[in-house]
């Protein structure tokens, strides 16, 4: 594809984005039926109606033995809907069928319906284990099974939006699949639209997933938000995954500068606290040693 023909689909995408968020500064009424997910005449954006909501279903959340950062709704109101944590603290509030995630998820079906739509860069086949890719929509014509290491390469600014099941049906598997980024680009614009349901084992994944049906996370870690169920059915499991959303907090320091409270070296938080005090001391400042980490009172200032 030409450069010239990539630059119209990347104005194309920011148009459509720009066009979203006015209308979620429209104040009109909403639809707040219970009776299934729909699109009121004047629905909102995705962005304003859905911010703080990193987990959104259509009915049920279940998170056991992991962490949310964010708010956590469903579409769907007592008794249908339900919100069960076990061993799983919330960093944010609970929302199940009230006005807000109402909005929210409305939003949510919104922002899937104008992506649906969106043209495609260039196609992709494989795991993507060992791709380096730079901004641009992706897209897998049907179901996508993904593994080892994608890269995602580009400036603050960079957006990248994949699309799973482009001719109608197609899920994301994601097994021991890790994406990491280069060159400063931000996780909270990496986008995965998917067709119907996406399953990640054990990866760590950043991005936040658009689904047509359900979102199952199992361990690894999760930096982004889940949104289930475009299609009128679909919840989300969360088994021992800790899951950081995009308004909810600061990521696990994939090129964003937060506190780092890991100790010496880079664990499983994802960030570099080698002296690296910026007025948010770790308990690596001034480049310690195991047992000796040289905090305040060395030569951390």
């Amino acid at each position: 594809m030409s450069l010239a023909t990539r630059l119209t689909a990347r104005l194309t995408v920011v148009a459509s984005f720009a066009a979203l968020l006015t209308a979620a500064c429209n104040t009109d009424s909403k639809d707040l039926s219970l009776s299934g997910p729909t699109l009121s005449a004047s629905r909102g954006g995705p962005g304003a109606a859905t911010s703080g909501f990193a987990v959104l279903a259509n009915a049920a959340v279940t998170c056991t033995d992991g962490t949310i950062t964010g708010d956590v709704g469903t579409f769907q109101a007592t008794p249908t809907g339900s919100v069960t944590l076990t061993s799983c603290p919330v960093t944010g509030s609970v929302h199940v069928g009230d006005a807000a995630a109402i909005q929210a998820y409305n939003a949510f079906l919104a922002e899937y319906e104008a992506l649906a739509d969106v043209q495609c860069d260039e196609v992709l086949t494989g795991t993507l284990a060992g791709v380096t890719l730079a901004p641009g929509v992706y897209c897998f014509d049907a179901a996508a099974t993904l593994t080892g290491v994608l890269t995602l390469k580009g400036p603050s600014n960079g957006t990248w939006l994949f699309k799973i099941g482009t001719v109608g049906t197609g899920a994301l598997t994601g097994t021991s699949f890790s994406v990491v980024m280069e060159g400063g680009a931000d996780p909270c614009n990496v986008t995965w639209w998917v067709a119907q349901a996406a399953t990640m084992t054990d990866s760590r994944f950043i991005g936040t997933i658009l689904a047509g049906a359900a979102i199952t996370l199992t361990r690894g870690t999760f930096d982004g938000n889940v949104w289930a169920g475009a299609s009128g059915v679909g919840d989300v499991t969360i088994t021992g995954t800790a899951l950081v959303g995009c308004e909810g907090g600061k990521r696990h320091g994939h090129g964003h500068k937060g506190k780092c409270n890991q100790g010496v070296g880079n664990g499983p938080e994802g960030c570099d606290p080698g002296d690296s005090n910026h007025h948010n001391p770790t308990n690596d400042e001034a480049g310690g040693t195991p047992g000796d980490p040289g905090r305040k009172g060395g030569d951390g200032k």
